[in-house]
């Protein structure tokens, strides 16, 4: 009998004499509870939704077996105080490592193109592959990860229960955690039912209420949101995920210190661009951009009015660069950061779905 069968009889073994269950494979497809102002979400052929897979997508979620030394989960870095990011710029590691870019909020990425600030991954699932191996994160080769995952009877039964697979990967793995991350959607704040009422979709009872609260300043500063004289932000930020899925240089240097997506296209037009985010939660994300520059919504405003830098590769819909941004005066300035608040979904990062399952 050779090695390879040995080690799968092995585990067959582990996996019928250890289990307190009786677990068989028959997976319960997983509905999406998609607001019905969104577009439907794209699902890979490979990975469809169940609940087994998202139960197991959450457990690993917060599962610090897949750090070197025990310290850390993916949900130490993001956070659901904070949106599912970090609020500090950069994030610790193992052994008190730092990261060179804050931490995106994980908001609504089933309808995300790429993934990371650089775009460097096209899937959710390989996105989810690189911070377990990558030595300022979680610094943990993937098969010694999966090694600890196959010694928990736990998780060999769930694995099963999701996959009907014993012997597992690291795949698996990110299909599980993908799928639970694709259950993280945001869409019941204040803005979703302004945009709705701008948009001619109808309203329930209940939103006709919250509409009724919205103020003049709040208003306002959704109109100054999308007027190209005003503070002219939809060009990147637009539509129910309130951002376009492009890479931009929105000027926060005349010289890159981070080249953004052009050190993975290596070409330099696309020096200083980084992926536009979504502003959805932005007042519970904070700090601001690929480095946490910005430490409130005020300094971002700042930015976008009076401190614009111009650059080769600077977007062209940024059409204020050349004066250094939009000049919003101080009532204008208060009346966008009034409607940026409206974009804040306290039922999303309160959802107890999100959650540990043991905190």
């Amino acid at each position: 009998m050779n090695r390879f069968l040995i080690s799968i009889l092995g585990l067959l073994i582990l996996f019928l004499g250890c289990t307190k269950e009786k677990v068989g494979y028959d997976p319960t497809p997983y509905t999406l509870k998609i607001p019905s102002h969104f577009p439907q979400m794209p699902i890979p052929a490979d990975n469809p939704m169940t609940e087994e897979g998202v139960l197991l997508g959450r457990m690993l979620f917060y599962e610090r077996k897949l750090s070197l030394d025990y310290s850390i989960s993916c949900g130490t870095c993001h956070a659901p105080d904070a949106s599912f990011s970090d609020p500090q710029p950069f994030s610790q590691g193992v052994g008190g490592t730092i990261g060179t870019r804050n931490a995106m909020a994980l908001i609504n990425l089933g309808w995300q193109t790429s993934y990371f600030w650089d775009g460097r991954a096209q899937t959710l699932e390989d996105q989810i592959l690189e911070p377990v191996p990558n030595p300022v994160e979680m610094h943990l080769q993937w098969k010694d990860a999966v090694t600890r995952l196959k010694s928990d009877v736990t998780y060999l039964n769930q694995f099963y229960k999701a996959f009907g697979v014993i012997d597992f990967d690291s795949t698996h793995v990110a299909k599980a955690l993908a799928q639970f991350l694709r259950t993280m959607i945001s869409g019941d704040s204040k803005y979703d039912v302004m945009y709705k009422f701008a948009n001619n979709i109808p309203l329930t009872a209940a939103e006709v209420a919250v509409k009724n609260t919205v103020t003049a300043e709040e208003w306002a500063g959704y109109g100054s949101f999308q007027d190209l004289n005003g503070a002219d932000c939809f060009h990147c930020h637009n539509g129910v995920l309130v951002q376009v899925q492009k890479f931009a240089n929105n000027g926060l240097d005349a010289v890159f210190t981070d080249l953004g997506r052009g050190a993975i296209t290596h070409n330099a037009n696309d020096n200083g661009k980084f992926k536009v985010p979504t502003l959805r939660n932005i007042v519970l994300s904070a700090p601001y951009m690929h480095d946490g520059r910005f430490v409130d919504l005020d300094a971002v405003i700042e930015h976008y009015s009076t401190g614009v830098q111009h650059s080769a590769t600077i977007d062209p819909l940024m059409e204020f660069a050349s004066v250094g941004g939009v000049h919003l005066d101080e009532e204008e300035r208060n009346q966008l950061k009034a409607f940026l608040l409206t974009l804040t979904d306290y039922k999303f990062v309160t959802n107890p779905d999100f959650k540990p399952l043991n905190p």
